[in-house]
């Protein structure tokens, strides 16, 4: 049963903006960043390196800087700079010529977006609990946003080329900016004291919360099944261009994807409020290693779309298990450290891994890569039946 209602409704109409903002970048930069990299003579395994090099910045500063949000009490004090940074950064894109001038600006842009999902995410969760309102259909304009995104880049890299990709992003994080300085500034008193933990390494990425009961376990089947995504966040648009398809097709094939996404969160309680967040991460396994698996074997066009619509199994199913799960287990006063720290180990740090393998395996094996990716979603199923973790149950 959701919470009973705050008579101080949070705002959730800017929460939902604010999902937007920062997803409608990632829905230009996942389909349409690799092959903008391949256009400025990067092969195979250099524009693994270079996305994976952005995921492990990620990895390094989400963490820490969802921790300094957690510490001022404001998670729009960590956001607003860090939009800015990134609308400055992304342009240098197209100056940057040689491998190390790309990955000097990826590394710079990367680390400027990187709290934005994490942070916004936890403060929706927080504004959905406050408000007793479903946290899916809130979420849902972040992936109706990533559609936009997909589809719009789509539209003018056939028209201007993909040359035009860092200044859509660029107007993608200039919203972002306005979306974070339009949040509610946090109620005086409202705060909960941060715990100290440890110090160093440990203190500052909040480590310490991995021996959280079930939290470890979370972050283990978040790492296999969203990091089973990497050779397809990679990989299919160049796979897929060369198989002949338009930017338009693959802007299209990439927005069916998280049309079904957007379906699936909006309908998130009556499709999956009987199920657990143990059910919902073997569904969502189940389903990857049938798409991937598909996915290895065709690019034709009819086929493509329905696995596409599993996107809503494989990425959605699972992220609202895992949201589901961390809503009803947060830490007091490190909501979204936890978050973030789930974010840079369950799902950047382990697609950063094996996007690096993807690269090498797509080089070397072509479309073999995504069946490696089907043997994630085959680890993570026994993985997922033994752990113990109702809706609100710490788990183990």
């Amino acid at each position: 049963m959701p919470p009973a209602p705050n008579p101080a409704r949070p705002p959730l109409g800017r929460f939902a903006f604010l999902l937007a903002a920062s997803f409608l970048g990632v829905g230009v930069t996942m389909p349409f960043l690799p092959p903008f990299l391949s256009g400025k003579g990067l092969g195979p395994e250099a524009v693994a390196q270079v996305l994976f090099a952005g995921s492990l910045i990620r990895f390094l500063v989400s963490p820490a800087l969802g921790r300094l949000a957690d510490r001022l009490g404001d998670g729009r004090r960590v956001m607003l700079p860090c939009a800015l940074l990134a609308v400055l950064a992304v342009p240098l894109f197209l100056w940057a010529e040689g491998f190390l001038a790309v990955l000097a600006v990826q590394l710079l842009f990367a680390a400027a977006i990187s709290p934005l999902g994490p942070i916004g995410e936890a403060m929706t969760l927080a504004a959905t609990r406050r408000a007793g309102a479903d946290y899916g259909p809130v979420r849902a304009a972040g992936s109706v946003a990533f559609i936009l995104g997909a589809l719009g880049a789509g539209v003018l890299a056939a028209r201007a080329g993909y040359a035009a990709v860092p200044w859509l992003l660029a107007g993608c994080y200039a919203i972002a900016v306005l979306a974070a300085w339009m949040l509610p500034r946090p109620e005086r008193g409202g705060r909960q004291p941060v715990p100290v933990g440890r110090g160093g390494l440990r203190g500052v990425f909040a480590l310490h919360l991995l021996r959280r009961p079930g939290f470890g376990r979370l972050v283990l089947l978040s790492a296999l099944i969203q990091g089973s995504h990497a050779a397809y966040y990679g990989f299919s648009s160049i796979h897929w261009a060369r198989a002949g398809h338009s930017a338009e097709t693959i802007g299209l094939l990439w927005g069916i994807g998280v049309a079904a996404e957007v379906l699936l969160f909006v309908l998130a309680r009556p499709l999956l409020g009987r199920f657990s967040p143990c059910g919902l991460m073997v569904l969502a396994a189940g389903a990857g290693v049938v798409r991937w698996t598909a996915l290895a074997t065709t690019t034709a066009v009819p086929v493509l779309v329905p696995l596409q619509l599993l996107h809503a199994l494989t990425f959605g199913v699972q992220y609202m298990g895992a949201m589901q799960w961390l809503s009803a287990n947060p830490p007091p006063g490190e909501a979204m450290a936890a978050q973030a720290l789930h974010a840079a180990i369950g799902t950047t740090g382990a697609q950063a891994l094996c996007l690096l393998t993807a690269g090498w395996l797509y080089a070397h094996a072509g479309a073999g890569a995504f069946l490696a990716m089907a043997v994630l979603c085959a680890l993570a199923l026994p993985a997922a039946l033994s752990w113990k973790a109702g809706a609100r149950d710490a788990g183990r």
